[in-house]
């Protein structure tokens, strides 16, 4: 992943939630178009964050089994769906992360 290329995500992500769905703009989309735009940021989000915890930097697939990203990602789902608060979740979750780093060899 390059700047060049999260920036560029981050400005599609923009102009969808913002331009599209501001109620100030005079600018009126049917409604089934609304609804499917509300999914444009987690899809997005998930195709940013799946090589990240698939590949290595030098692009080689890593193990899933002792794969300290792996194990973040799934625990993380957990905590997000369990315990519904955002700033708990991250400070959990990058504890949970970094342990395993250090931890796991």
């Amino acid at each position: 992943m390059t700047w060049f290329l999260l920036i560029i995500l981050a400005l599609v992500v923009f102009m969808n939630r913002y331009i599209l769905l501001e109620p100030n703009i005079p600018l009126r989309l049917p409604k089934w178009f609304q609804q499917s735009l509300q999914y444009s940021a987690p899809c997005l989000l998930t195709a940013i964050a799946t090589p990240i915890v698939f590949m290595d930097e030098h692009g080689a697939f890593r193990s899933t089994l002792l794969n300290p990203y792996f194990l973040a990602t799934i625990l993380t789902v957990i905590i997000a769906y369990k315990v519904k608060h955002t700033l708990l979740t991250i400070i959990l979750s990058l504890a949970y992360f970094y342990a395993l780093v250090f931890f796991l060899p």
